[in-house]
Protein backbone atom coordinates (compact mmCIF):
# COMPACT_ATOMS: atom_id res chain seq x y z
CA UNK A 1 0.00 0.00 0.00
CA UNK A 2 1.14 3.63 -0.88
CA UNK A 3 1.66 5.70 1.85
CA UNK A 4 -0.49 9.15 1.74
CA UNK A 5 1.84 11.98 1.37
CA UNK A 6 1.13 13.95 4.38
CA UNK A 7 -0.91 16.89 3.48
CA UNK A 8 1.27 20.51 3.28
CA UNK A 9 -0.47 23.33 5.47
CA UNK A 10 -0.38 26.53 3.85
CA UNK A 11 1.15 29.15 5.97
CA UNK A 12 -1.12 31.62 7.64
CA UNK A 13 -1.01 35.22 8.07
CA UNK A 14 -1.63 36.70 11.58
CA UNK A 15 -4.03 39.59 11.45
CA UNK A 16 -2.11 43.12 11.28
CA UNK A 17 -2.76 44.15 15.48
CA UNK A 18 -1.23 40.50 16.40
CA UNK A 19 2.14 40.66 14.16
CA UNK A 20 3.00 44.36 16.10
CA UNK A 21 3.72 42.03 19.59
CA UNK A 22 5.60 43.55 22.48
CA UNK A 23 7.35 41.14 24.28
CA UNK A 24 8.87 44.21 26.80
CA UNK A 25 5.40 46.25 27.36
CA UNK A 26 4.41 46.90 31.18
CA UNK A 27 1.07 47.61 32.56
CA UNK A 28 0.02 50.23 35.43
CA UNK A 29 -3.41 50.45 36.64
CA UNK A 30 -3.53 54.07 37.90
CA UNK A 31 -5.16 55.52 41.36
CA UNK A 32 -5.14 58.40 43.10
CA UNK A 33 -3.04 57.18 46.04
CA UNK A 34 -0.74 54.15 44.71
CA UNK A 35 -0.14 52.47 41.26
CA UNK A 36 0.20 48.93 40.60
CA UNK A 37 2.64 47.91 37.71
CA UNK A 38 3.63 44.78 36.20
CA UNK A 39 6.11 43.56 34.00
CA UNK A 40 6.43 40.51 31.69
CA UNK A 41 7.54 37.31 33.70
CA UNK A 42 11.30 36.53 33.64
CA UNK A 43 12.40 40.38 33.78
CA UNK A 44 12.25 40.67 37.66
CA UNK A 45 11.69 38.70 40.94
CA UNK A 46 8.70 39.95 41.43
CA UNK A 47 6.86 41.34 38.67
CA UNK A 48 3.89 43.20 40.05
CA UNK A 49 4.81 46.49 42.13
CA UNK A 50 2.79 49.17 44.22
CA UNK A 51 4.76 52.67 43.89
CA UNK A 52 3.30 55.39 45.65
CA UNK A 53 2.02 58.46 43.59
CA UNK A 54 4.72 60.44 45.09
CA UNK A 55 7.15 61.70 42.65
CA UNK A 56 10.59 59.97 44.20
CA UNK A 57 8.28 56.92 43.74
CA UNK A 58 7.27 57.86 40.34
CA UNK A 59 11.34 58.64 39.33
CA UNK A 60 12.11 55.26 40.87
CA UNK A 61 8.87 53.13 39.21
CA UNK A 62 10.41 54.67 35.86
CA UNK A 63 14.20 53.67 36.78
CA UNK A 64 12.63 50.47 37.65
CA UNK A 65 10.75 49.54 34.29
CA UNK A 66 14.52 50.97 32.38
CA UNK A 67 15.93 48.05 34.64
CA UNK A 68 13.46 45.46 33.06
CA UNK A 69 14.26 46.56 29.70
CA UNK A 70 10.55 47.62 29.25
CA UNK A 71 10.45 49.66 26.06
CA UNK A 72 6.34 50.16 25.94
CA UNK A 73 4.04 50.81 28.94
CA UNK A 74 0.24 50.64 28.84
CA UNK A 75 -1.92 52.74 31.45
CA UNK A 76 -5.56 53.90 31.60
CA UNK A 77 -6.98 56.90 31.07
CA UNK A 78 -8.28 57.13 35.01
CA UNK A 79 -9.33 60.84 35.88
CA UNK A 80 -6.01 63.12 35.94
CA UNK A 81 -3.85 60.75 37.90
CA UNK A 82 -2.46 59.61 35.10
CA UNK A 83 -0.82 62.83 33.48
CA UNK A 84 2.28 62.95 36.51
CA UNK A 85 3.13 59.47 35.92
CA UNK A 86 2.74 59.91 31.66
CA UNK A 87 5.00 62.67 31.52
CA UNK A 88 7.72 61.41 34.12
CA UNK A 89 7.57 57.87 31.93
CA UNK A 90 7.71 59.89 28.89
CA UNK A 91 11.15 61.64 29.96
CA UNK A 92 12.99 58.21 30.26
CA UNK A 93 12.00 57.88 26.76
CA UNK A 94 9.73 55.09 27.64
CA UNK A 95 7.33 54.91 24.81
CA UNK A 96 3.26 55.11 26.79
CA UNK A 97 -0.21 54.60 25.70
CA UNK A 98 -3.02 55.95 27.41
CA UNK A 99 -5.98 53.60 27.21
CA UNK A 100 -9.33 54.33 26.79
CA UNK A 101 -11.10 52.24 30.19
CA UNK A 102 -13.73 51.14 28.19
CA UNK A 103 -11.19 48.94 25.87
CA UNK A 104 -10.20 47.06 28.70
CA UNK A 105 -12.92 47.01 31.66
CA UNK A 106 -13.63 43.06 31.27
CA UNK A 107 -10.94 41.86 33.47
CA UNK A 108 -11.62 38.29 33.82
CA UNK A 109 -11.66 36.64 36.87
CA UNK A 110 -11.84 38.67 40.07
CA UNK A 111 -11.53 42.25 40.43
CA UNK A 112 -8.27 43.62 41.80
CA UNK A 113 -5.37 46.45 41.07
CA UNK A 114 -2.93 43.32 40.62
CA UNK A 115 -5.27 42.07 38.00
CA UNK A 116 -5.97 44.79 36.57
CA UNK A 117 -2.31 45.83 35.90
CA UNK A 118 -1.32 42.00 34.42
CA UNK A 119 -4.44 42.24 32.17
CA UNK A 120 -3.12 45.25 30.82
CA UNK A 121 0.06 44.17 30.36
CA UNK A 122 -1.14 41.05 28.85
CA UNK A 123 -3.70 42.73 26.28
CA UNK A 124 -0.40 45.04 25.23
CA UNK A 125 2.28 42.44 25.11
CA UNK A 126 -0.18 40.81 22.03
CA UNK A 127 -0.50 44.35 20.74
CA UNK A 128 -4.33 44.62 21.25
CA UNK A 129 -4.26 48.20 22.78
CA UNK A 130 -4.49 51.06 20.96
CA UNK A 131 -3.15 54.44 22.13
CA UNK A 132 -5.54 57.73 22.95
CA UNK A 133 -5.00 60.44 21.33
CA UNK A 134 -2.67 63.04 22.84
CA UNK A 135 -1.29 66.06 20.73
CA UNK A 136 2.16 67.03 21.03
CA UNK A 137 3.80 69.29 24.27
CA UNK A 138 3.11 72.71 22.48
CA UNK A 139 -0.61 71.48 21.77
CA UNK A 140 -0.79 70.00 25.19
CA UNK A 141 0.41 73.31 26.98
CA UNK A 142 -2.43 75.78 24.95
CA UNK A 143 -5.00 73.34 25.31
CA UNK A 144 -4.62 73.79 29.11
CA UNK A 145 -5.19 77.73 28.53
CA UNK A 146 -7.47 77.24 26.76
CA UNK A 147 -9.41 75.23 28.97
CA UNK A 148 -8.38 77.37 31.72
CA UNK A 149 -9.96 80.02 29.80
CA UNK A 150 -13.36 78.19 29.90
CA UNK A 151 -13.04 78.03 33.26
CA UNK A 152 -13.15 82.01 34.10
CA UNK A 153 -15.61 82.10 31.44
CA UNK A 154 -18.26 79.89 33.20
CA UNK A 155 -17.21 81.59 36.65
CA UNK A 156 -17.76 84.77 35.22
CA UNK A 157 -20.99 84.17 33.70
CA UNK A 158 -22.49 82.73 37.19
CA UNK A 159 -21.48 86.34 38.66
CA UNK A 160 -23.41 87.77 35.99
CA UNK A 161 -26.36 85.89 36.70
CA UNK A 162 -26.13 86.90 40.44
CA UNK A 163 -25.58 90.22 39.06
CA UNK A 164 -28.85 90.14 37.46
CA UNK A 165 -30.62 88.44 40.45
CA UNK A 166 -29.86 91.48 42.62
CA UNK A 167 -30.98 93.71 40.60
CA UNK A 168 -34.43 91.51 40.11
CA UNK A 169 -34.95 91.89 44.06
CA UNK A 170 -34.61 95.33 43.59
CA UNK A 171 -37.24 95.27 41.21
CA UNK A 172 -34.89 97.21 39.05
CA UNK A 173 -35.71 95.66 35.41
CA UNK A 174 -32.57 96.36 33.91
CA UNK A 175 -32.71 93.11 31.84
CA UNK A 176 -35.71 93.79 29.94
CA UNK A 177 -34.51 97.23 28.45
CA UNK A 178 -30.63 96.19 27.30
CA UNK A 179 -29.34 93.23 26.05
CA UNK A 180 -26.93 92.81 28.00
CA UNK A 181 -26.07 93.56 31.63
CA UNK A 182 -22.89 93.71 31.70
CA UNK A 183 -22.10 95.91 28.39
CA UNK A 184 -21.43 99.37 28.06
CA UNK A 185 -24.81 100.79 29.06
CA UNK A 186 -25.25 98.10 31.68
CA UNK A 187 -22.38 98.39 33.68
CA UNK A 188 -22.44 102.30 33.21
CA UNK A 189 -25.62 102.45 35.32
CA UNK A 190 -25.00 99.55 38.06
CA UNK A 191 -21.73 101.07 38.48
CA UNK A 192 -23.89 104.65 39.11
CA UNK A 193 -26.33 102.56 41.43
CA UNK A 194 -23.52 101.18 43.71
CA UNK A 195 -21.96 105.06 43.63
CA UNK A 196 -25.44 106.23 45.56
CA UNK A 197 -27.29 107.47 42.59
CA UNK A 198 -31.07 106.99 42.84
CA UNK A 199 -32.54 109.36 39.89
CA UNK A 200 -33.78 107.44 37.12
CA UNK A 201 -33.37 110.02 34.64
CA UNK A 202 -29.94 110.09 35.97
CA UNK A 203 -29.55 106.84 35.19
CA UNK A 204 -31.30 106.55 32.21
CA UNK A 205 -29.10 109.46 30.31
CA UNK A 206 -25.99 107.62 30.56
CA UNK A 207 -27.64 104.52 27.96
CA UNK A 208 -25.14 104.51 25.47
CA UNK A 209 -26.75 105.58 21.69
CA UNK A 210 -26.32 102.33 20.14
CA UNK A 211 -29.19 101.30 22.93
CA UNK A 212 -32.75 100.59 21.28
CA UNK A 213 -34.79 101.66 23.97
CA UNK A 214 -35.36 105.52 24.82
CA UNK A 215 -34.11 106.51 28.26
CA UNK A 216 -37.86 106.87 29.15
CA UNK A 217 -38.27 103.42 28.74
CA UNK A 218 -34.79 102.84 31.12
CA UNK A 219 -35.88 105.51 33.41
CA UNK A 220 -39.09 103.92 34.41
CA UNK A 221 -37.42 100.35 34.15
CA UNK A 222 -35.25 101.58 37.05
CA UNK A 223 -37.51 103.03 39.48
CA UNK A 224 -37.52 100.40 42.40
CA UNK A 225 -36.73 99.22 46.11
CA UNK A 226 -33.51 99.93 47.00
CA UNK A 227 -32.82 97.13 49.91
CA UNK A 228 -29.07 97.44 51.72
CA UNK A 229 -28.35 93.74 51.73
CA UNK A 230 -29.56 93.81 48.10
CA UNK A 231 -27.13 96.39 47.34
CA UNK A 232 -24.02 94.76 49.45
CA UNK A 233 -24.90 91.37 47.26
CA UNK A 234 -24.95 93.89 43.79
CA UNK A 235 -21.60 94.81 44.67
CA UNK A 236 -19.56 91.48 45.15
CA UNK A 237 -21.08 90.08 42.10
CA UNK A 238 -19.55 92.93 40.18
CA UNK A 239 -16.15 93.16 41.75
CA UNK A 240 -15.81 89.10 41.45
CA UNK A 241 -16.95 89.58 37.72
CA UNK A 242 -14.59 92.73 37.21
CA UNK A 243 -11.50 90.24 38.87
CA UNK A 244 -12.29 87.16 36.44
CA UNK A 245 -12.33 89.59 33.34
CA UNK A 246 -8.70 90.61 34.45
CA UNK A 247 -8.32 87.04 34.78
CA UNK A 248 -9.65 86.17 31.60
CA UNK A 249 -7.77 89.21 30.04
CA UNK A 250 -4.24 87.34 31.60
CA UNK A 251 -5.12 83.99 29.77
CA UNK A 252 -5.73 85.51 26.91
CA UNK A 253 -2.21 87.23 27.28
CA UNK A 254 -0.87 83.92 27.90
CA UNK A 255 -2.42 82.33 25.04
CA UNK A 256 -1.30 84.64 22.42
CA UNK A 257 2.14 84.58 23.53
CA UNK A 258 2.07 80.21 23.34
CA UNK A 259 0.72 80.44 20.04
CA UNK A 260 3.81 82.42 18.57
CA UNK A 261 5.87 79.86 20.04
CA UNK A 262 4.84 77.92 17.17
CA UNK A 263 7.15 77.51 13.99
CA UNK A 264 8.27 80.61 14.14
CA UNK A 265 9.02 81.60 10.73
CA UNK A 266 12.87 81.96 9.41
CA UNK A 267 12.33 85.40 8.49
CA UNK A 268 13.70 87.54 10.89
CA UNK A 269 11.61 90.63 9.12
CA UNK A 270 8.25 89.50 9.75
CA UNK A 271 6.48 90.56 12.18
CA UNK A 272 5.25 89.12 15.32
CA UNK A 273 1.06 87.94 15.27
CA UNK A 274 -0.64 90.76 17.32
CA UNK A 275 -3.97 88.80 17.51
CA UNK A 276 -4.86 85.08 17.95
CA UNK A 277 -6.68 84.81 14.46
CA UNK A 278 -3.27 85.99 12.92
CA UNK A 279 -0.92 83.53 15.43
CA UNK A 280 -3.69 80.96 14.33
CA UNK A 281 -3.85 81.39 10.91
CA UNK A 282 -0.23 81.82 10.82
CA UNK A 283 -0.27 78.23 13.16
CA UNK A 284 -2.34 76.31 10.73
CA UNK A 285 -1.75 77.90 7.37
CA UNK A 286 -5.45 78.11 6.75
CA UNK A 287 -8.10 80.27 8.54
CA UNK A 288 -10.62 78.04 10.08
CA UNK A 289 -13.07 81.48 10.64
CA UNK A 290 -14.06 81.44 7.13
CA UNK A 291 -16.41 78.85 7.69
CA UNK A 292 -19.97 79.87 8.40
CA UNK A 293 -20.58 79.60 12.14
CA UNK A 294 -16.92 79.32 13.34
CA UNK A 295 -15.25 82.37 14.80
CA UNK A 296 -11.73 82.87 15.95
CA UNK A 297 -12.87 81.83 20.18
CA UNK A 298 -14.02 78.17 17.97
CA UNK A 299 -11.23 77.74 16.28
CA UNK A 300 -8.27 78.25 18.87
CA UNK A 301 -10.69 75.84 20.74
CA UNK A 302 -10.79 73.48 18.40
CA UNK A 303 -7.03 73.57 17.53
CA UNK A 304 -6.61 73.57 21.12
CA UNK A 305 -7.80 70.27 21.40
CA UNK A 306 -6.74 68.21 17.56
CA UNK A 307 -3.66 70.69 16.72
CA UNK A 308 -3.05 71.03 13.16
CA UNK A 309 -0.99 67.72 12.01
CA UNK A 310 -3.99 65.94 10.34
CA UNK A 311 -1.92 62.77 10.21
CA UNK A 312 -3.13 60.89 12.79
CA UNK A 313 -6.54 60.17 11.10
CA UNK A 314 -6.14 58.08 7.80
CA UNK A 315 -9.61 60.12 6.46
CA UNK A 316 -12.38 62.58 7.66
CA UNK A 317 -14.79 59.81 8.05
CA UNK A 318 -12.02 58.59 11.03
CA UNK A 319 -11.22 62.31 12.29
CA UNK A 320 -15.18 62.33 12.91
CA UNK A 321 -15.72 59.13 14.39
CA UNK A 322 -13.01 60.26 16.78
CA UNK A 323 -15.04 63.18 17.56
CA UNK A 324 -18.29 61.09 18.19
CA UNK A 325 -20.27 62.93 15.23
CA UNK A 326 -21.33 60.10 12.89
CA UNK A 327 -24.06 58.04 13.16
CA UNK A 328 -22.99 54.28 15.19
CA UNK A 329 -23.55 50.45 13.95
CA UNK A 330 -24.63 48.57 16.11
CA UNK A 331 -25.66 45.47 14.19
CA UNK A 332 -26.12 41.63 15.39
CA UNK A 333 -27.90 39.40 13.71
CA UNK A 334 -28.41 41.78 10.42
CA UNK A 335 -30.54 43.72 12.48
CA UNK A 336 -29.81 47.47 13.11
CA UNK A 337 -30.12 47.52 16.96
CA UNK A 338 -29.10 51.00 17.46
CA UNK A 339 -27.77 54.41 14.92
CA UNK A 340 -27.00 56.45 17.22
CA UNK A 341 -23.76 58.62 17.97
CA UNK A 342 -21.05 57.54 20.68
CA UNK A 343 -21.05 58.99 24.12
CA UNK A 344 -18.07 60.92 23.65
CA UNK A 345 -16.67 63.81 26.04
CA UNK A 346 -15.07 65.66 24.13
CA UNK A 347 -14.57 69.42 23.59
CA UNK A 348 -13.57 70.03 20.11
CA UNK A 349 -16.74 67.98 19.35
CA UNK A 350 -19.14 70.26 21.92
CA UNK A 351 -17.36 73.65 19.84
CA UNK A 352 -18.32 72.21 16.71
CA UNK A 353 -21.86 71.80 17.84
CA UNK A 354 -22.18 75.14 19.17
CA UNK A 355 -20.63 76.44 15.80
CA UNK A 356 -23.61 74.31 14.22
CA UNK A 357 -26.40 75.85 16.43
CA UNK A 358 -25.27 79.49 15.15
CA UNK A 359 -25.47 78.72 12.07
CA UNK A 360 -29.67 78.03 12.10
CA UNK A 361 -30.27 81.41 10.91
CA UNK A 362 -27.71 82.04 8.43
CA UNK A 363 -28.06 82.82 4.73
CA UNK A 364 -25.27 80.47 4.12
CA UNK A 365 -25.05 77.03 2.29
CA UNK A 366 -24.40 75.20 5.57
CA UNK A 367 -27.69 77.32 7.28
CA UNK A 368 -29.75 75.71 4.51
CA UNK A 369 -28.54 72.02 5.20
CA UNK A 370 -28.95 72.42 8.56
CA UNK A 371 -32.79 73.87 8.41
CA UNK A 372 -33.13 71.22 6.20
CA UNK A 373 -31.84 68.62 8.64
CA UNK A 374 -33.75 70.00 11.18
CA UNK A 375 -37.03 69.91 9.23
CA UNK A 376 -36.15 66.43 8.70
CA UNK A 377 -34.55 64.73 11.61
CA UNK A 378 -35.31 67.40 14.53
CA UNK A 379 -33.28 69.85 15.95
CA UNK A 380 -30.95 67.56 18.01
CA UNK A 381 -30.05 65.02 14.73
CA UNK A 382 -29.41 68.34 12.55
CA UNK A 383 -27.09 69.87 15.07
CA UNK A 384 -24.97 66.66 14.93
CA UNK A 385 -25.26 66.31 11.11
CA UNK A 386 -24.09 69.71 10.99
CA UNK A 387 -21.22 69.85 12.93
CA UNK A 388 -20.13 66.60 11.43
CA UNK A 389 -19.86 68.29 8.09
CA UNK A 390 -17.97 71.28 9.84
CA UNK A 391 -15.71 68.56 10.88
CA UNK A 392 -14.79 67.20 7.76
CA UNK A 393 -14.46 70.72 6.54
CA UNK A 394 -12.07 71.42 9.38
CA UNK A 395 -10.31 68.72 8.34
CA UNK A 396 -9.73 69.22 5.07
CA UNK A 397 -8.31 72.81 5.37
CA UNK A 398 -5.76 71.33 7.84
CA UNK A 399 -4.62 68.31 6.20
CA UNK A 400 -4.55 69.80 2.75
CA UNK A 401 -4.36 73.65 3.29
CA UNK A 402 -7.43 74.50 1.38
CA UNK A 403 -9.54 77.65 1.51
CA UNK A 404 -13.33 77.45 2.29
CA UNK A 405 -15.52 79.15 -0.02
CA UNK A 406 -19.34 79.58 0.46
CA UNK A 407 -21.77 78.89 -2.80
CA UNK A 408 -24.57 80.57 -0.91
CA UNK A 409 -27.79 79.53 -0.26
CA UNK A 410 -29.34 80.10 -3.33
CA UNK A 411 -27.15 77.96 -4.54
CA UNK A 412 -27.38 75.01 -2.52
CA UNK A 413 -31.21 75.02 -2.50
CA UNK A 414 -30.94 74.44 -6.64
CA UNK A 415 -28.91 71.77 -6.01
CA UNK A 416 -31.03 69.91 -3.95
CA UNK A 417 -34.10 71.27 -5.94
CA UNK A 418 -32.39 69.35 -8.85
CA UNK A 419 -31.32 66.44 -7.02
CA UNK A 420 -35.25 65.76 -5.94
CA UNK A 421 -36.36 66.24 -9.71
CA UNK A 422 -33.90 63.82 -11.11
CA UNK A 423 -34.98 61.34 -8.18
CA UNK A 424 -38.68 62.07 -8.95
CA UNK A 425 -37.55 61.10 -12.50
CA UNK A 426 -35.93 57.97 -12.10
CA UNK A 427 -38.77 56.45 -9.61
CA UNK A 428 -41.77 57.35 -12.13
CA UNK A 429 -39.68 55.83 -15.08
CA UNK A 430 -39.21 52.81 -13.15
CA UNK A 431 -43.06 52.84 -12.92
CA UNK A 432 -43.57 53.13 -16.30
CA UNK A 433 -44.48 57.30 -15.72
CA UNK A 434 -42.73 60.00 -17.42
CA UNK A 435 -42.92 63.55 -15.35
CA UNK A 436 -43.44 66.44 -16.64
CA UNK A 437 -42.67 70.03 -15.92
CA UNK A 438 -45.95 72.28 -15.59
CA UNK A 439 -45.68 74.93 -17.73
CA UNK A 440 -46.01 78.87 -16.36
CA UNK A 441 -45.26 77.20 -12.84
CA UNK A 442 -42.92 78.81 -10.84
CA UNK A 443 -39.99 76.71 -9.40
CA UNK A 444 -40.71 75.25 -5.77
CA UNK A 445 -38.21 76.97 -3.08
Amino acid sequence: MKQKKPNKRKSVKLPKHLQNLNPYAAGIDIGSKSHFVAVPEGTDDQPVREFSSFTDDLERLAQWLTACGVTTVAMESTGIYWIPVFEILESYGLEVRLVNARHVKNVPGRKSDVLDCQWLQQLHTYGLLRGAFRPADQVCALRAYVRQRSTLVRSAASHTQRMQKALAQMNLQLHNVVSDITGVTGMRIIKAILAGERNPKVLSAMRDPRCKNTEETIARSLQGNYRQEHLFSLRQAVELYEFYQEKISDCDQQILAQLKDFDAPDDPDQKPPRTVGEALQRMSGVDLATINGIDTNTALKIIAEVGVDMSRWKTAKHFASWLGLCPGAKISGGKVLSSATKPVANKAAAALRMAAFALINSKSALGAYIRRQRARLGAAKAITATAHKLARLVYSMLKHGTAFVDVGQEYYEERYRTRVVQNLKRKAQDLGFELVAIQGAAPAT
